[in-house]
């Protein structure tokens, strides 16, 4: 499959720049494999179209403040990203800003209140740095941070109130392991009216962790998708959720992931029959046609960015033409895209 291959024509109009209200009002375009049909709803409904006793998988990450802002000696203003920690007072992070960063620089952060030494660069304007103090990242994130937007959401400094909603409203409900710089997007529609529909039809829910990384950002630089290096991402698989997730599979009921980063720890983790072993680890795994889903037997996602591996999976799990088809529908319709868009389910 080529780069080209997945790209499409969206207006800047059906970006959201807003998540709904409430967050089950998303609309969601339900998109039927085998009858090559689509029907379009409300994400409130989606119990509607799933069957009793089949296990919906979410993954419970949690994005961190890691949006921050540091200072040169010079005075300039440089735009940092807290990536991951390497250790207590080593961290990867990105930076972006005018004029070339050297190797033994210094930035202020927060005020003074926190220094960065440039040790070694990497590559996409990644940088090692050491922190000082040498406190755990979240203690200082939580200082000097704020919530990493992805840069199609606009946010005028002049309306703080607009950002600090979206500390709140970029996470998913039951977010719970602090360690993504991204949401998991598909997860942001559900509510406990949701939850309490799900548990009436009699399905499960079960929970894994993948910290959604900056390479969910990162387009997809090569022609040929074979050439593509994906980025790694740090995941946990339970052994609970490991064994209810063969339950269902040895019983013939659905495994439903809800989202691309939660297909793509299933895909990791699971061997040529589709059963999945518990583990935690870094995934490189990068989904695209003609791959063959081994656990996941439906989708829960949103409309992806072009030229995207994002799409390039749910290309793979749907087949090219009837997700493009389903795309022209949604964008016919209105539909909202991206990571505060409306969503889609496909059976």
């Amino acid at each position: 499959m080529k780069k080209a291959d997945l790209m499409y024509e969206l207006s800047p109009l059906l970006i959201a720049q807003e998540p709904a209200t409430p967050r089950d009002a998303s609309r969601l375009l339900v998109l039927d494999r085998k009858r090559r049909q689509t029907v379009h709803s409300a994400f409130r409904n989606i119990c509607e179209f799933l069957a009793p006793g089949c296990v919906l998988v979410l993954n419970e990450t949690r994005v961190v403040p890691a949006k921050f802002t540091a200072n040169r000696t010079t005075g300039s203003r440089i735009d940092g990203l807290f990536l991951r920690e390497l250790s207590v007072g080593c961290w990867l992070v990105q930076l972006r800003g005018r004029g070339r960063l050297r190797p033994g620089e210094t930035l202020a952060v927060g005020g003074h209140s926190v220094e960065m030494r440039l040790t070694e660069k990497g590559e996409r304007g990644t940088w090692t740095v050491t922190v000082a103090p040498a406190l755990p990242c979240l203690e200082i994130l939580d200082a000097i941070g704020c919530t990493p937007l992805p840069p199609y959401i606009r946010r005028p400094p002049e309306e703080p109130a607009r950002a600090r909603q979206d500390d709140e409203r970029y996470q998913t409900v039951y977010a719970r392991q602090p360690g993504a710089v991204a949401a998991p997007t598909a997860g942001l529609h559900f509510t406990e009216p949701v939850f309490d529909a799900l548990t009436r039809r009699g399905i499960d829910c079960v929970r894994l962790t993948l910290h959604v990384g900056l390479g969910t950002f990162s387009p997809i630089a090569c022609d040929d998708l074979a050439d593509h290096k994906m980025h790694a991402e740090w995941y946990d698989l339970p052994p609970p959720a490991a064994d209810r997730i063969n339950r269902a599979r040895d019983a013939g009921s659905p495994v439903v992931a809800v989202g691309t980063t939660s297909a793509r720890v299933l895909e990791t983790c699971a061997d040529a029959r589709g059963r999945v072993r518990p583990g935690t680890g870094w995934t490189d795994i990068f989904i695209y046609p003609p791959y063959q889903f081994r656990c996941v037997d439906a989708l829960v996602t949103n409309f992806h960015l072009p030229g995207s591996t994002l799409l390039a999976m749910v290309y793979a799990f749907a087949g090219a033409d009837l997700v493009r088809r389903a795309y022209d529908e949604a964008i016919a319709a209105g539909y909202r895209f991206y990571s505060y868009g409306d969503a889609m389910l496909i059976l």
